[in-house]
């Protein structure tokens, strides 16, 4: 069986050619073994959670109908960004935001992890760039060099596009509400 999925659909369909799915996670869930997912190119802001495997034999297989044109990311496009002071910006979202799991409310730990467990799981990119999390908003405001990068002087950002030409740290803050 084919099924198809198309992020611009007008409206979720069946995953027909003709009314594709919106979500790939649509067709995961209804996927057997031997079964075929071509996916429109565009971006899929979502968690894809397949109900059944395929097997040695028959595989479920997941193809972008335009080689490296379908993007899956669990990243969403915040664009209520409110300048705070300096070169610090806050945005505010609400729990609900996440559904079942918060990044920003899970530490990373594992006897892997020796450094201090005050960073989250969750991580914001500004321009195609992770930011380092800051402990405080007033670690955001000092902007200091992070030493614990793996690159410390690219910890900083130099001339944010349409932002500033100044300094600033490459750090967040999340604030947990419980």
């Amino acid at each position: 069986m084919r099924y198809y999925v198309n992020v611009n659909a007008e409206r979720d369909g069946d995953g027909s050619k003709e009314r594709p799915f919106k979500r790939i996670n649509d067709a995961a869930k209804v996927a057997l073994p031997g079964d075929e997912i071509l996916v429109a190119p565009g971006i899929y802001r979502e968690y894809v959670d397949p109900v059944h495997s395929g097997t040695e034999d028959a595989r479920i297989t997941y193809i972008s109908t335009t080689p490296l044109g379908a993007v899956i990311t669990g990243a969403e496009q915040v664009k209520t960004w409110k300048h705070y002071e300096g070169n610090v910006w806050v945005c505010r979202i609400p729990n609900s935001f996440f559904g079942d799991y918060n990044p920003y409310t899970t530490l990373v730990y594992g006897d892997w992890y020796f450094a201090t467990p005050n960073k989250h799981t969750g991580c914001v990119f500004l321009n195609d760039r992770a930011m380092y999390e800051a402990a405080s908003l007033e670690e955001c405001i000092k902007g200091e060099v992070y030493e614990c990068s793996w690159v410390p002087e690219e910890s900083i950002i130099s001339g944010i596009p349409n932002r500033t030409q100044k300094k600033m740290r490459r750090s967040f803050m999340p604030i947990s509400r419980a």
